[in-house]
């Protein structure tokens, strides 16, 4: 059984976020929307904070850098990185996206070197900010199309990468780049590896930092590598080209985990959403009573009363999803369907909100007109919502990628 309760370890945790989502991140919103690819200074003291609690176990192993899968519950059940990440997550997105995805060290980079990488490779790595560089212009939602090479240089004993990466959060300010990359296109799947690239390397060139709808104070990167060398030793995990099955699965657990933590992200704006929404609502003497069925009050109340059923159905299959990784249960299906749910859910409860306030969500006295703009990269970014309904149903199905489409 899950208890839905927030377990009482992570009380601190959870006010504590409550408290930086409000002092900070809330404060710096519109500042940071509106100044788009400055670099959010504010957070550098925040991040020094967080990794100093990280160190000494007071986070109760929460953060990006820190979400693997439990290594042992000893028969019984626990709650652990994965939940602390994910509760943690959805306070801080309940201030701001933007703000968040901008937190050094905490990037979709360092849970793939945390949950892959070998001793050697976390001494080297580890407190070091890293971003992940999967899509291309020819590879979007398929992630095992990218046409990026990672070629073995004997003689140097490097691997010599060549291509091109777009959309990678944080890039430009990322230490280093965890780049997708093909042994040998001919082998499929299978020969798809990340390596660790630093940012200093001469051969990752930025090409373009993108302007976007929303999460502005995020920057978006786009590279292009050209020979780009990266020593042998930075390839995570295995150089053997593998089946197909074996090869990519072991690349794609890393969303396993990070895909309920997208989830909780999109939750958290979505509550932002509905708790101001109530706010307003209440200012304009619409009255929501929980004792009274929907279809016999006010058109704004049913809508409200049923956004937050949908809601809390998101949440409660985004804890299950991060509870399972946490004890050690293959969580595929339900990570994926947690991120399906919750990124519908937020960008639909955000805009939904939008039009229920009228002007006024309309309008940047508010902060509901960015927190729509905010919530639909949660719907698109590790895996569309198209992509997502197609994992669920080749799983609920027994179907191969090849079999359904």
């Amino acid at each position: 059984m899950i208890n839905l309760e927030i377990p009482k370890k992570f009380q601190t945790l959870v006010t504590q976020s409550n408290q930086v989502a409000t002092e900070v991140f809330r404060k710096n919103s519109r500042k940071y929307d509106a100044a788009e690819h400055e670099y959010p200074k504010e957070l550098d003291m925040l991040a020094a904070l967080i990794d100093g609690m990280n160190e000494s176990g007071a986070l109760e192993g929460a953060g990006a850098g820190s979400v693997s899968q439990a290594k042992s519950n000893g028969g019984g059940n626990r709650n652990g990185s994965n939940m602390a990440s994910l509760l943690g997550l959805i306070e801080l997105c309940w201030g701001d996206v933007g703000l968040l995805l901008t937190m050094p060290r905490q990037g979709l980079g360092q849970a793939a070197i945390a949950a892959v990488a070998n001793d050697e490779q976390l001494k080297r790595f580890g407190g070091k900010w890293a971003a992940m560089a999967i899509t291309e212009p020819e590879a979007g939602s398929d992630s095992a199309a990218i046409r990026t090479t990672a070629v073995l240089d004997e003689e140097t004993g490097e691997y010599v990468l060549n291509g091109e990466k777009i959309f990678v959060t944080s890039g430009d300010r990322a230490e280093l780049i965890v780049v997708w990359a093909s042994l040998d296109r001919s082998a499929g799947r299978g020969a798809i590896k990340s390596f660790i690239v630093e940012r200093s390397n001469p051969g990752l060139k930025l090409d373009r930092l993108e302007h976007k709808l929303g999460i502005r104070a995020s920057d978006t990167a786009n590279f292009v590598l050209e020979d780009c060398r990266v020593p042998k030793e930075n390839l995570l995990g295995s150089a053997e080209i593998q089946t197909a099955a074996q090869g990519f699965a072991g690349v794609m657990q890393t969303f396993d985990n990070t895909r309920p933590l997208v989830a909780g992200m999109a939750i958290g704006v979505a509550r932002a959403c509905l708790e101001r929404t109530r706010e307003l609502l209440a200012d304009a003497g619409v009255v929501i009573d929980y004792d009274t069925p929907p279809h016999s009050q006010s058109a704004a109340a049913s809508e409200f009363i049923a956004m937050e059923s949908d809601w809390e159905a998101a949440r409660l299959l985004t804890l299950q999803a991060a509870w399972m990784a946490d004890n050690k249960q293959p969580n595929s299906l339900q990570a994926s369907m947690a991120k399906a749910k919750a990124g519908r859910v937020g960008t639909d409860i955000a805009l939904r909100c939008v039009a229920l306030c009228g002007a006024s969500g309309y309008g940047e006295s508010e902060l509901l007109e960015k927190w729509a703009r905010d919530a639909k990269i949660l719907d698109l970014f590790e895996g569309t919502q198209q992509i997502q309904l197609l994992i669920v149903a080749r799983q609920l199905l027994g179907k191969s990628s090849a079999e359904l489409k």
